[in-house]
């Protein structure tokens, strides 16, 4: 039984994972910051599914003692982690200033959900429990490769926030290091998604279309083929990789 822990599975990417990876009969183990919420709004796409094999962990990553509430979980089920997906994010870190520039506290709070707890959560996986761990994937973004293109916003200043790139690129690099730090046991890799449907209005998706090569942006199925791929043993001589799945967008 593969066991794997898919941070922020209540989000549009997060529980697309979830789903698919119940499917697949692995025992899935995701974070919410509320567990109520989370079984509520999920219900009934989750009825067909085996829940005995779910596991909700209620945790907010901006307390202190989130990793340590995440590592007990697991210790105490005897759960012993072969994947995780860094997945979670917190889009109250997304606000700006009047002035359109981001505040310390945002700024270092996108950080920290992006890079620091990832990196310390894999870590404290790695040296404080017993654990098969043989895959850590990033959930990223093309704007951790590329700057965003202004034309595609209506009112790029307030719509774009600088901090969201620049964490996602440090992330990219995070998997580099870590595939560099955790070989040859571990494989670390990224993968960078574009635009997902659903997100936006009609005139933001018409914009988006004309900018890449595909004509289309994502729908929220298409997360699922990339992050399989890299826990299979199909990617099994790839590590320290970051998988850019948008369209064509980062090409132009």
């Amino acid at each position: 039984m593969k066991n794997i822990l898919i941070t922020g599975g209540s989000g549009k990417v997060g529980f697309q994972l979830v789903k698919h990876f119940l499917e697949k009969e692995f025992t899935v183990i995701t974070t919410t910051t509320n567990k109520e919420r989370f079984f509520n709004g999920k219900q009934k796409e989750l009825g067909d599914y085996n829940l005995d094999t779910l596991k909700v962990i209620e945790v907010d990553f901006n307390t202190e003692d989130a990793v340590n509430i995440i590592i007990e979980y697991l210790k105490s089920r005897n759960l012993l982690l072969t994947d995780i997906i860094h997945n979670a994010r917190s889009l109250n870190f997304l606000k700006m200033e009047e002035d359109k520039t981001i505040s310390s506290e945002n700024f270092s709070g996108e950080f920290y959900m992006n890079v620091v707890f990832p990196y310390q959560l894999s870590m404290a996986v790695k040296n404080q429990m017993a654990h098969k761990l043989e895959n850590i994937v990033f959930i990223s973004s093309m704007y951790g490769v590329v700057a965003p293109t202004p034309a595609l916003y209506d009112d790029f200043e307030n719509s774009s926030a600088i901090h969201y790139g620049v964490s996602k690129a440090a992330q990219i690099h995070l998997a580099k290091e870590l595939a560099v730090r955790l070989a040859p046991e571990i494989r670390v890799n990224c993968v960078s998604f574009g635009g997902i449907k659903g997100r936006t209005d009609k005139n933001f998706e018409n914009r988006y279309k004309n900018l890449t090569p595909q004509h289309r942006m994502l729908e929220e199925e298409d997360v699922i083929g990339p992050v399989d791929f890299l826990i299979s043993k199909s990617s099994k001589d790839m590590t320290g990789q970051n998988l850019k799945v948008d369209g064509g967008w980062t090409i132009w």
